[in-house]
């Protein structure tokens, strides 16, 4: 599951900055890239969130256009683009994005990127079935339910076409209060959505969640909420990514334990 903010390596969690009113709202389309330039338009809209909204530190390979997040999964990876219909007043512009790292192409680059965030020992014998989400996000005046809609709807669509039934991920939380409400989250989600202990994982680089508060009123970020509706479970503690300045909650999600409501919305079945 991106968003380095739906899963990820970071599922979106940012807050609605000046979402567009239904009124104002063109057609939207749910594409998998086809050509590179379609890639470089996911990229170009992770970058304007990431870097330009959160401030994150990005690290593209050498010799990469400016303006662009890249990273060595990208070539890899599935892409997913909503965009806008072209219209006669205006170009199609890509407004959400996710990434699909398929197990086979796991393989090919070596691991998942939420393997260097997390030990995922424990989930060695759920590969085979497991796909990982990562670098969902969504321009700031489209933060609406229907890209959401169409995102998942697409990734469940992908997922049961292929035969894959786990989707991985890291969901991050803002750590702008220095990390308590993140650590009050867990401590929250542990009680109430934590795995089974043969799933769960460990970070790498630990948020230091008992030097923080852990007492905090804090209502789950949009996404995480809708993972956690949709049947995701956490699978351990957060990690601390200083370069995007989150704490990264690792879930997963059974395709197979999507409530009827949502299987109906999402696969129609």
């Amino acid at each position: 599951m991106d968003t380095n903010i739906p899963f990820e390596p970071a599922l979106s969690t940012l807050a609605p900055a000046r979402p567009r009113s239904a009124a104002e709202l063109p057609r939207l389309e749910a594409v998998w890239a086809r050509h590179a330039d379609d890639v470089r338009e996911a990229q170009r809209l992770r970058h304007r969130v990431f870097a330009g909204e959160m401030g994150a530190r990005l690290s593209p390979p050498a010799g990469t256009e400016p303006g662009l997040d890249v990273d060595l999964y990208d070539r890899f990876c599935e892409h997913l683009l909503v965009r806008s219909v072209e219209t006669d007043d205006a170009p199609a512009q890509v407004v959400g994005t996710y990434r699909v790292l398929t197990p086979d192409a796991a393989r090919l680059v070596g691991g998942l990127y939420t393997d260097n965030e997390f030990d995922l020992v424990r989930l060695a014998r759920l590969r085979p079935r497991m796909a990982e989400l990562g670098r969902s996000c969504t321009d700031a005046e489209w933060r609406t339910g229907a890209v959401i809609l169409l995102l998942w709807s697409s990734l469940a669509e992908f997922m049961h076409r292929n035969g894959l039934d786990l989707m991985i991920g890291c969901a991050s939380v803002p750590m702008r209060d220095g990390g308590h409400a993140a650590a009050s989250l867990w401590h929250t989600l542990q009680q109430t959505h934590l795995a089974p202990i043969e799933e769960q994982v460990t970070p790498r680089l630990a948020l230091p969640v008992d030097e923080l508060r852990c007492d905090l009123a804090v209502e789950p970020p949009p996404l995480i909420k809708g993972y956690l509706k949709c049947g995701a479970k956490v699978l351990g503690a957060p990690a601390w990514d200083p370069d995007f300045g989150t704490a990264d909650l690792p879930m997963m999600l059974r395709l197979s334990e999507l409530p009827a409501s949502y299987r109906r919305r999402f696969l129609r079945i």
